[in-house]
């Protein structure tokens, strides 16, 4: 196979962001004892994730900070319903990003496929995640071991789908963009990203997306496929 590099999204790719974020978010959020303030965890969690999309699209736009992304996403929710309590805001992060990277949920069939492919190719990361995070996540899960280097937007202030963050990976791996190969679960960041630099792809359709702007190399929808032609 003409492939020698290999470079694999993280979170909801091969850790299981979502399910282990929702399950941190739930313990986190009976500690606090929440539901002095919501109806539910589930109204929480909704409240959360409706505010922290539309903040992560505005960083990565530049629009605002690091920083400014985490304190405006832990604090909207309790601002929604008229808990003005920025202390509570920011314990209640504290102890989320102190548990979240303990979990080690992965998704179906990662740690196997990883087994197969580590021998035979150069596996790399390349995420949009906080550094902070992201190399405990993968230590938890019991996969940093599978990976010659772990290339972050934070490595360069900018995040997939721009094209720089591409040429970076290539470059601090030194891999040939005609020998790479981009995997990843977010349509917009990997796919549209690593096609707009001529890097081929797979696309890992958890979604289960029916509607495509151009044909991905490939399209799998289990991870166990990426055997079938690497």
């Amino acid at each position: 196979m003409r492939y020698k590099n290999l470079f694999f999204d993280l979170d909801d790719t091969l850790w299981a962001f979502s399910r282990n974020a929702r399950d941190t978010f739930e313990e986190v959020y009976h500690k606090h004892e929440l539901d002095r303030y919501f109806d539910s965890f589930d109204q929480f969690y909704a409240i959360y994730k409706r505010r922290n999309e539309e903040l992560w699209v505005e960083y990565g736009d530049g629009q605002i900070t690091k920083e400014e992304l985490n304190s405006q996403r832990f604090f909207y929710p309790f601002q929604s319903v008229g808990v003005n309590d920025e202390n509570l805001s920011k314990y209640f992060s504290d102890d989320f990003f102190a548990v979240i990277t303990t979990k080690s949920g992965l998704m179906p069939s990662a740690k196997e496929v990883l087994e197969y492919l580590a021998p035979r190719y150069n596996l790399y990361i390349l995420s949009n995640g906080f550094r902070e995070l992201q190399s405990r996540k993968m230590c938890s899960a019991g996969i940093d071991s599978y990976f010659k280097k772990v290339v972050l937007s934070e490595d360069l202030g900018v995040m997939k789908p721009w094209p720089e963050i591409f040429h970076f990976a290539l470059s601090a791996t030194q891999s040939e963009l005609r020998e790479s190969l981009m995997i990843g679960d977010s349509w917009d960041a990997d796919i549209v990203g690593a096609n707009g630099v001529g890097m081929h792809q797979a696309f890992y359709n958890v979604a289960g997306r029916t509607k495509f702007a151009f044909r991905p190399t490939y399209i799998i929808n289990d991870l166990k496929e990426l055997t079938g032609f690497l």
